[in-house]
């Protein structure tokens, strides 16, 4: 008897639906076809001692499985629940009257347990697409797979379940979920708060500008001045994530496996590897492709604390995702693309010391020790990050000043103001919604200078001997500054604050 289950591959951030024929005949033997890799091929174990543990069996006849398309690859042991389905309705032991009508995925355990997958989200979102309307589980799934509306989703603990179900016996129970209620319950809710941060007031203003214009940020200082106790409070401060967004985020996350159990992520993500991450770590990969760091970081903020501390072919890698804001992963016979826009957030001393030009520092550097340190980072790489700011120690006048500083959800309503203003100036341009993205006949168009503001900027290059990267960049600072102020044209006090905040281009650091 000849039997069709459909389950389904993640590639990427999309699913691609995989139909299952089954077919039990006379004769012996247990034949699986599809290009099955060996996690696929070892089925048979656990689907064998999954059955017997719950009185049925693999019947003692030829066992013919095709996984078609044949041409692509499967991987993974979450097609268990699909094949020992097949299996069951192939043979007669389960009534198999509905049974295309649902995607089934689950990975068994010895007794029939299920195990819970990866990339639920985005294949219940195909299976929508394609015209399924059921999708069986497990139910540690259930509840990230039931955001996608106009699916019924059951969740399973126990293949049991899911043979009562198909017999009629104990019809499955569809999860339902508030989509707009998981969506806000948690997007204001911030573990770290700028009210927090002693002193330090000029850098605040310096990450509600990035934060404003989606800039990236490099912060430098000594240690203990603050750096990632003001990194890890930016994302409070970032608008709050559209359903799009947050729906975007979760399958990347599902696809990693990394999603929490309430389902949908409410808040922009917060990622922080180690110096130590490798290249393939960071942008993604393997010989099956998963997302790395910054397509974790997705809609959120990538935090690299000791920036120089990196390797060099790590940080390399960081350029392209950085301007085209996604990453493609290349293998002989296919290629993944996963999407990467985040804000990076930086952090570094300005020595290997930790020190510069203190001659109270417990450790000094030499010029040359300093140079190499910070010619770590590559001028294409820098050319990328918009905003340098020193981060100097805060004193103990301040540290002991028992006065709350303002706190993040008032800073963000005013970077709430600024991005209005900014999807308005830029509403009709596909792919543009802030500031930090716009090219440079973009720059010309949105960014024109008086004469004032050219003869400022004229002179602080020349004298401050700016390097030529840093016009566009100090353009774009200042025209976020504006819309911060709500102004609709760039004046010479924005100019002069935007040309601040590009301490690496000054002479003496990295020339």
């Amino acid at each position: 008897m000849l039997v069709k289950i459909f389950g389904s591959a993640v590639f990427g951030v999309e699913a691609t639906t995989i139909t299952i024929e089954v077919n039990v005949s006379l004769g012996v033997g247990y034949h699986l076809v599809g290009l099955p890799d060996n996690a696929i091929r070892e089925s048979n174990y656990r689907i064998a001692s999954a059955l017997s543990a719950n009185g049925y069996k693999i019947p003692g006849k030829r066992i013919t499985i095709n996984m078609a398309p044949a041409d692509m690859r499967k991987e993974g042991a979450a097609y268990d629940l699909s094949l020992a389905v097949g299996i069951l309705a192939a043979s007669g032991q389960i009534k198999s009257d509905d049974i295309a009508g649902y995607i089934i995925m689950g990975e068994l355990s010895l007794d029939g347990g299920l195990q819970p997958i990866r990339g639920a989200l985005p294949i219940a979102v195909q299976a929508l697409k394609e015209g399924f309307r059921k999708f069986i589980l497990p139910e540690q799934n259930a509840k990230e797979a039931a955001v996608v509306e106009g699916l019924e989703v059951y969740g399973v603990s126990n293949i049991k379940e899911v043979v009562d179900h198909f017999d009629g016996k104990v019809p499955l129970k569809a999860t339902r979920v508030n989509l707009k209620e998981l969506f806000y319950v948690n997007t204001d809710r911030f573990e770290h708060d700028f009210a927090d941060v002693r002193g330090q007031e000029s850098i605040k203003r310096c990450m509600e500008i990035a934060a404003a214009g989606g800039h990236n940020i490099i912060l430098i200082g000594p240690p203990g001045s603050g750096k990632t106790m003001l990194a890890k409070r930016l994302p409070g401060i970032l608008p709050p994530m559209t359903l799009e967004e947050a729906l975007e985020t979760t399958k990347i996350h599902s696809v990693a496996g990394r999603i929490e159990k309430s389902g949908l992520m409410g808040q922009r993500p917060f990622r922080a590897p180690h110096h130590t991450i490798s290249d393939v770590a960071l942008v993604g990969g393997g010989t099956y492709p998963q997302p790395g760091e910054i397509s974790l970081s997705h809609n959120g903020v990538l935090f690299l604390d000791e920036l120089p501390e990196f390797k060099r072919s790590v940080l390399e890698v960081m350029r392209q995702p950085l301007e085209d804001r996604e990453v493609t992963i290349s293998r002989a016979r296919f290629s993944v693309t996963y999407p990467s826009s985040f804000m990076l957030v930086a952090s570094m001393n300005p020595s290997p010391g930790g020190y510069f030009n203190d001659p109270d520092a417990p450790v000094v550097s030499s010029p040359s020790e300093m140079q190499r340190y910070l010619g770590k980072i590559s001028g294409p790489l820098l050319d990328r990050i918009d905003i340098h700011i020193e981060v100097n120690p805060v004193p103990f006048e301040k540290l002991a000043d028992d006065r709350q500083g303002e706190c993040s959800a008032d800073i963000r309503k005013r970077v709430i103001r600024a991005r209005e203003i900014q999807d308005g100036r830029f509403d009709g341009i596909p792919g543009l919604h802030y500031n930090a993205q716009m090219s440079t006949r973009q720059i010309r168009r949105f960014c024109s200078l008086n004469g004032e503001c050219r003869q400022l900027l004229k002179k602080a290059m020349q004298q401050l001997n700016l390097s030529a990267r840093a016009y566009d960049r100090i353009l774009k600072v200042a025209r976020t500054i504006a819309d911060l102020d709500g102004s609709n044209h760039i004046t010479s006090s924005h100019i002069g604050e935007a040309i601040q905040y590009r301490s690496l281009d000054r002479d003496g650091w990295l020339g």
